[in-house]
């Protein structure tokens, strides 16, 4: 397995300014990571993100500099909206998300992640609104997909931003969509946001990964409130960005169900702790090389 890191996990940094892509890519070059995946945020044209508008010479001179240090870029992950009311909505957000599909081929890309909803819970009992979204989801990933095969790129869906997080929900649209290049991108620690066991979830879900991202959790009780800096799963519990091992979810289970589905591609460190973004980074890989390879 390919072990990397998606550009995330230097958000803390890359925001302020204080790295720049080209940092974050020699950092990688140094370290036990052999991959980068692009996150693209709302922000990514003030923090150096390649999207549809940056410069075409700056776009090349990430390509370039990925491969002079050795640093494959594996996957590009972008937010979308696919079940607006509006048709018209939805056919210029699949124009939109068609234009970073060139840009994942023009990065030498083949991996792309899109949303398909906005990120976000619907109180109660939102399977009503799913099954309304559904048939919309479904026809424009599609349209994506079999545009995305033309250019040699594989499209997927997270199980993340509470809609469609279960992995049951993921599960449904890959196999509604229904092509062969139409995947999820496999999160082992976002399942507990719905408050799915990790240790479940992900062999579910293996099967249909075109990338995975090791994530971790400290989690805690609905009932005892840790104070600020927590934020809450659906069910109520408390939830905060770990270092890849230091949380509470069983990496070392998730990874021996990884090794044995025989998946062998990339798989990304995703932090979002609270610690210095390089020391999250840095120690995350570490522990999910180690675990992966006891397991």
């Amino acid at each position: 397995m390919k072990f990397g890191f998606s550009s995330y996990s230097f958000h803390q940094r890359i925001s302020t300014g204080d790295m720049s892509l080209f940092d974050v890519i020699d950092w990688v070059a140094d370290s036990q990571g052999e991959h980068l995946e692009l996150a693209v945020l709302s922000n990514s044209a003030q923090n150096t993100i390649p999207t549809v508008e940056s410069d075409p010479d700056y776009v090349r001179a990430v390509k370039t500099r990925a491969a002079d240090r050795g640093v494959t870029l594996s996957n590009m992950a972008i937010g979308a909206v696919l079940a607006h009311d509006d048709p018209g909505e939805i056919a210029a957000e699949v124009k939109r998300v068609k234009a970073y599909v060139d840009l994942a081929e023009t990065l030498g890309i083949t991996l792309m992640r899109h949303d398909v909803v906005a990120h976000g819970a619907v109180p109660g009992d939102d399977t009503p609104a799913f099954e309304k979204a559904l048939p919309k989801i479904v026809d424009a990933s599609k349209e994506i997909a079999q545009y995305a095969a033309e250019h040699g790129v594989t499209t997927s869906l997270e199980n993340h931003g509470f809609f469609v997080q279960s992995s049951d929900r993921v599960r449904r649209i890959v196999h509604a969509v229904d092509e062969p290049n139409f995947k999820t991108t496999l999160d082992i620690g976002n399942f507990v946001c719905v408050d799915e066991d990790p240790t479940a979830a992900v062999p579910a879900n293996l099967p249909y990964a075109s990338i995975v991202h090791f994530k971790d959790f400290y989690i805690r009780p609905a009932d005892q409130d840790p104070g600020e800096g927590w934020f809450r799963s659906r069910g109520g519990k408390y939830l905060r960005g770990a270092i890849v091992g230091n949380g509470d979810i069983d990496i070392r289970s998730v990874a021996s169900s990884i090794k044995a589905s025989g998946y062998d591609g990339f798989a990304s460190i995703e932090f979002e702790g609270h610690e210095d973004c390089l020391i999250g980074a840095s120690r995350g890989i570490a522990n999910a090389i180690r675990l992966y390879d006891e397991a």
